[in-house]
């Protein structure tokens, strides 16, 4: 029988941006199994069958009560919980762009990114819905606190028909960029980029199947935090929700509740590794298959740290942004053999490295690395300027230097904005921190350049000591000279006892700029 005999005709026809979306996949999942357990936090569990009705729930309260749908937006400021990815996937089926704001941030950066989001609505949790009362927003005209109120709004919400259907092109998300540099960006993420990038992902790290078990530590309000975390559900799998990073009860977690797959950044490695032997001892025991790193680059004395703990043939070490989804990955194989590198472009993804004149550059030149997939962003919003600088082309970049080496494998130099130039040559920090990573009696350190009236720039080199260590300059430039170009060694040195960073483990280099002057 024809579809003209049966009756349909092309408009009763399943669109395919229907087919590609994110509740829809969690909505399949459901009809799997819809007893499983698809998320675990400190405070309860969701089977499928609850967490689809809840999320439909919250679709409909958009909808119905809030007055919100396609291409409206609203706004979420709250710690990793199970209500979190619930508001998340509910504002998405009705077609609601979501900001996320990170909690630490002040409040007049909430007031500045919802009123640049637009947003109307603002979802806080109790640790934060005091201070927002005292918040004078622009654009956000009712604040719904996760907690009683959420359920109530929940319970009182009736999803009366089909949900609509919303084009893959439209925005899913708003992370706002760390603002390390400068004013935070909302970075706008269309649906079909972020679910294809969920696809690549299940191919790449293998730990995404319906059988997997998934821990999620880093914070929901990053981009990557939350799409490491929807991974899971998205094909039918189990996410366990950390409200906060804690290095023995993630061991205990991987130890006893057969977790799969997790997530980390160079600082939860770090956090891990400060635990006593007893405790490491203790947990060495796991059922892990994949380990993922990334949002900072891992000291090789680090990496080699977590093969020899965890086992071999489990670290991946990505490089990405959240303008361009995962650009590379190094595979557990490669891990002890290309050091400090960040592995072969993503699945689906080109990558370029160019000189200033867009020219490719050859072999193990420096250049700044551009890529093109189909997980890339749609602009930043409200920013036309920042865009057009990010945009060549149809080639993405976010002003990060690379190079490639003769068998195609990929290394960052540095930021771009974070290159040195003394005596009118390029130097790279990053090249001199990994020599400095790997120095006896040095956990971690960062270089910047400081003002200087001959060179331009020199050299300068914070330091953070390892417990009990004495810091010696002298035995630290022997070792530096013996593995770097002269003009690579600093000569300056400050310690410190720890190293500014972000909450995903990125080096605040502004921060030590400010600390020199």
């Amino acid at each position: 029988m024809s579809m003209e005999t049966a009756g349909a005709t092309g408009s009763d026809l399943p669109q395919p941006q229907s087919l590609l979306s994110l509740a829809g996949g969690i909505r399949a999942a459901m009809q799997r199994n819809p007893s499983k357990i698809a998320l675990q936090d400190s405070n309860g569990t969701r089977s499928y069958r609850q967490l689809v009705e809840r999320f439909d729930r919250i679709t409909y309260g958009f909808i119905n009560d809030l007055a919100l749908g396609m291409h409206d937006r609203a706004a979420i400021l709250a710690g990793n919980s199970i209500e979190y990815i619930e508001v998340t996937v509910g504002a998405a089926q009705a077609g609601v762009a979501l900001a996320k704001i990170n909690p630490l941030l002040s409040n007049g950066e909430v007031i500045s990114i919802c009123d640049d989001a637009g947003a109307r609505v603002l979802f806080v949790d109790s640790e934060n819905a005091e201070r927002v009362r005292d918040c004078r927003f622009a654009s956000v005209e009712r604040i719904v606190s996760i907690g009683p109120e959420l359920e109530n709004w929940i319970a009182g919400s009736n999803p009366d028909k089909s949900p609509p259907q919303v084009p893959g092109e439209n925005v899913f998300i708003i992370p706002y960029t760390s603002g390390t540099t400068g004013e935070p960006k909302g970075v706008m993420i269309s649906h079909r980029a972020r679910l294809l990038l969920l696809y690549a992902m299940a191919v790449e790290y293998g730990c995404y199947s319906p059988d997997d078990r998934f821990l999620a530590i880093a914070p929901l309000c990053h981009g990557a935090g939350i799409t490491f975390a929807l991974a899971p559900l998205y094909f039918g799998g189990f996410t366990r929700i950390m409200e906060r990073f804690d290095p023995e009860a993630v061991l205990k977690a991987c130890s006893d509740e057969r977790i799969s797959g997790v997530f980390m950044v160079p600082t939860h490695f770090h956090g891990i590794f400060d635990l006593e032997e007893r405790l490491l001892a203790r947990y060495r025991n796991h059922s892990l298959q994949t380990i993922i790193s990334n949002a900072a680059p891992l000291p090789q004395a680090t990496k080699e740290r977590i093969v020899e703990y965890f086992g071999e043939g489990l670290l991946h070490e990505c490089y990405g942004s959240t303008e361009a989804g995962i650009v590379t990955n190094l595979r557990p194989e490669d891990q002890l053999k290309k050091q400090n590198c960040v592995g072969v472009p993503f699945i689906s993804t080109l990558v370029k490295i160019a000189d200033e004149q867009g020219n490719e550059c050859a072999v193990d030149e420096v250049g700044e690395l551009f890529s093109q997939s189909p997980f890339l962003f749609e602009g930043y919003l409200n920013n036309a300027g920042e865009t057009a600088s990010a945009f060549r082309d149809g080639w993405v970049t976010v002003g990060d230097l690379a190079r490639r080496d003769s068998e195609g494998y990929i290394y960052i130099a540095d930021r771009k904005k974070d290159m040195i130039i003394s005596g009118g040559v390029n130097i790279y920090p990053r090249e001199i921190e990994n020599v400095l990573n790997g120095c006896p009696g040095i956990t971690e350190a960062g270089v910047i350049g400081v003002p200087d009236d001959r060179w331009g720039e020199r050299l300068k080199a914070y330091i953070v000591a390892e417990p009990g260590e004495r810091f010696e300059s002298e035995k630290v430039i022997d070792y530096c000279s013996a593995r770097l170009a002269r003009f690579k060694v600093p000569r300056e040195f400050e310690t410190i006892d720890k190293l500014p960073r972000n909450t995903t483990g990125k080096l605040l280099k502004q921060a030590l700029r400010d600390r020199a002057i």
